[in-house]
Formats: structure tokens, sequence, C-alpha cells
């Protein structure tokens, strides 16, 4: 049986690495072998990647550079993680994926959607997630929750307006692609989410056939 790819997507303060440790241990109580993993990482050299792009040390980078960088620690992701797990009938859950992209590199820093697509292809094929939770809130009650957990990072010290265009990109293709995005109100208490997470995944096992 083919794995299935779940990604989880959101801004600061979403509650993602919450509900992926729910998710995991959810699915592997029903028979599944799960792997878990993030990006921009989830290889050695993706995790390089990762620090230098969340990093201050290259503050400034150009938007090109970032936006490759991107997919470049995608693509050795995808060929040393994701394909193979999939390939082996796990199931997949991965922190942001390339939704993350579109929302940060596109809305936020306005790299056009049509350049993003191109590496899209480019990198991934036909391959993209089999569904898709958008974890969503105001942003200003994300950046409040953000900001209690340490040091900010390169994105994280982005102004509220930059926020505001993820947010707003992440929405708009939650509704262009409505086959594959469900959106999950993060503001709530975190059992609610958890309860409205096991709903969504009870539904798709039941019908992953």
């Amino acid at each position: 049986m083919a794995g299935r790819l779940i990604t989880v997507e959101g801004s600061e303060g979403a509650g993602k690495t919450t509900q992926l440790a729910f998710m995991r241990d959810y699915l592997e109580q029903h028979g599944l072998t799960v792997v878990v993993t993030r990006e921009p990482g989830g290889t050695p050299l993706s995790e390089e990647i990762r620090h230098l792009l969340l990093s201050h040390r290259h503050d400034g980078m150009t938007l090109d550079a970032e936006t490759l960088l991107m997919f470049a620690a995608r693509a050795e992701h995808l060929e040393k993680v994701i394909r193979p797990a999939l390939a082996a009938g796990s199931w997949v859950l991965c922190d942001r994926f390339t939704d993350a992209t579109y929302a940060y590199q596109g809305g936020g820093r306005g790299v056009a959607q049509e350049r993003i697509a191109v590496l899209e292809n480019w990198v991934q094929g036909e391959l993209r997630p089999d569904w898709i939770l958008l974890f969503d809130l105001p942003v200003a009650v994300g950046l409040a929750r953000a900001g209690k957990r340490g040091a900010a990072d390169r994105f994280e010290r982005e102004d509220r307006e930059f926020f505001e265009r993820v947010r707003a990109t992440y929405l708009e293709r939650a509704a262009q692609h409505p086959d594959r995005y469900r959106i999950i109100d993060a503001q709530r208490p975190v059992e609610v989410v958890r309860a409205e997470v096991e709903r969504l995944l009870t539904d798709w096992l039941e019908h992953r056939e």
C-alpha cells in the first residue's frame, strides 16, 4: 500500500508542533509506520540550509537566493526522506512544505507565484501532498504566542504586515485547493483543536483505499 504525505502549515504560534506529535501517535496506534519531518530540513544537508535561512548571519539575503535555497533543501529532502518513505508505505507528516514557500516567499516577500510554480514542478514532478492541514489564527494572536518561545529567527522578526500577507496567501491557496486543504481554527484551546485533527485523521483512515 502506498504511503500518504500530510503536510502541516500555518504561521508562527499556530501550535503545529504539538499537533504533529499527536498525529504521529494516533496514526501509529492505528498500525501505520509514520515518518515525521520538517522543512526546511529533514536531512543533514537540508538542516544546514535551514540554518542559513533562519540565522541572522545572512540578513539581507536576496529573494531569489532565499527561494532557491528553499527548493535546494526540498530537493534533498524529497530524494533522501520523503519519496523513499512513501514508496515503503509509510505515512509522512511534514511540518511545512511547498505551500509555505508560496505563503512566505510568495505572499510575504513578493516572489511571483508563477516563478515558484516552475521550481515546484522541477523539483517535485507530480508529487503533491495528499492532505494539507492549515492551522489558522489571527496574526496578532500567533505573534504573541511565538514571542514567548525565545529569540526570534530571521523570519519571525518580520513585521505584522508580512505575516498578514502570509496568512492571506495560505487562505487563498486553501480556497484554490479545497480537495487537499483543511482549515483548522488554531485559536481555540489545544484540546479542541486536537479533537478536530483526530476527526480528520479518522475520516482519512476510513477512506484511504
